[in-house]
């Protein structure tokens, strides 16, 4: 019972953007938006049913995750995480169901701003950074290569790193909303580059760092 209310911030977290499609369903045409470019121009439609299964790949997906992997992680270290793992995944599903909500918006006026897609990303990599230093060790969240697997001092140390640059990151994306196209998704894919490469680069220098210190001193 207690394990259940727990779970119903989540849940009602995650049914935000269903019941705002029910809401908004039959005001729907059976034909909608589905994507747009970079310019916000409408570029291709579908049925309205479909709508349903993009909330389910934005929030339905990321709520059986975060449920499924504490209990399957081999090493238990999410589980250890305690409030701070509730508090990364209730971030997390904040951005999910406003990004779906967004989302489902646009689809209603036939309208979009990239830029303010790219803000609700930006602040939500850069608070997922801000709990970088929180994680422990494990095979499903984090910077997982095989020299942050194998060393937890260099798990350590790259989410720290990272952390730091996906804060910072994060924060620049969002004030890219005040930059033209094409230089606005030009410079997002840059950070988001720089933010995944360097943080792997780090651990495999780290690692090897450690392992010439051992090999020295033994």
């Amino acid at each position: 019972m207690e394990k259940i209310k727990k779970e119903i911030p989540f849940i009602g977290i995650a049914v935000l953007p269903f019941l705002y499609l029910a809401y908004i369903w039959n005001h729907l045409p059976e034909k909608v938006p589905m994507h747009w470019n970079a310019s916000g121009e409408i570029d291709d439609y579908g049925n309205k049913s479909e709508l349903f299964f993009v909330l389910l790949l934005l929030v339905g997906l990321p709520y059986l995750i975060f449920l499924v992997i504490p209990r399957i992680d081999p090493k238990q270290k999410l589980q250890n995480m305690g409030n701070k793992l509730n508090n990364l995944r209730f971030i997390l599903s904040l951005f999910m169901s406003a990004l779906a909500i967004f989302i489902l918006y646009s689809v209603q006026q036939k309208t979009s701003s990239p830029g303010l897609i790219i803000v609700i990303i930006g602040l939500m990599i850069a608070f997922l950074g801000n709990y970088f230093k929180t994680i422990k060790p494990n095979y499903f969240i984090g910077i997982k290569t095989p020299w942050t697997l194998e060393n937890e001092e260099v798990w350590k140390k790259t989410h720290l790193l990272a952390g730091k640059m996906w804060f910072v990151g994060g924060l620049i994306m969002t004030l890219t909303f005040v930059m033209p196209d094409p230089f606005q998704v030009y410079t997002v894919l840059g950070i988001i580059a720089i933010i995944s490469v360097i943080p792997m680069i780090y651990s495999y220098l780290e690692f090897k760092k450690i392992k010439n210190q051992q090999q020295h001193t033994s």
